[in-house]
């Protein structure tokens, strides 16, 4: 099989630090992965921290994407509220490998997605408002993720109409 257009990306979106949590110096994290307690095993990174900096202390609640960290060197509510903002990663190579037929959203961003046997632009990001995964494309048009069938041999999505 080629390679999908994300071989080659070295680092991987997995949250963000979006608040800080009490007064000792925690933060809230908003997970973007499956399961908000595999950040007890990620190696956690980001350009703004030192690295092993990361440490995963407890999920907010069991229904909840949100998890609280503590960052070595952060010890206190205002120092906390600085991190507001900062992008969580992990390095590509650190993914599980995945069963046939599986992939990771990242790895659709630069395949083409074809509507009616028509090119109608490539997957520049994916987006979640809430309702459900929405692909955006490099045209700035967005199509709804569920009307869609990936061929990852072929480096295609098809938008079902």
């Amino acid at each position: 099989m080629k390679s999908s257009p994300m071989a080659n990306v070295k680092k991987i979106l997995v949250g963000k630090i979006v608040a800080p949590q009490g007064i000792r110096g925690e933060v809230r994290v908003q997970t973007y992965t499956q399961t908000p307690s595999d950040f007890k095993t990620l190696n956690v990174h980001s350009q703004n921290l030192k690295e092993d900096a990361f440490h995963f202390v407890r999920q907010l609640n069991p229904t909840s994407s949100v998890i609280i960290a503590k960052i070595d060197g952060v010890n206190d509510r205002n120092s906390a509220e600085l991190l507001r903002g900062i992008e969580l990663f992990i390095n590509r190579d650190e993914l599980p490998e995945l069963k046939d037929g599986e992939y990771y959203q990242a790895d659709l961003i630069g395949m083409r997605v074809v509507r009616d046997g028509i090119t109608i632009g490539r997957v520049d990001n994916i987006q979640n408002y809430g309702a459900g995964d929405i692909i955006e494309l490099d045209n700035g048009e967005m199509i709804a993720f569920d009307s869609v069938d990936v061929d990852l041999k072929n480096e295609t999505i098809y938008q079902k109409v």
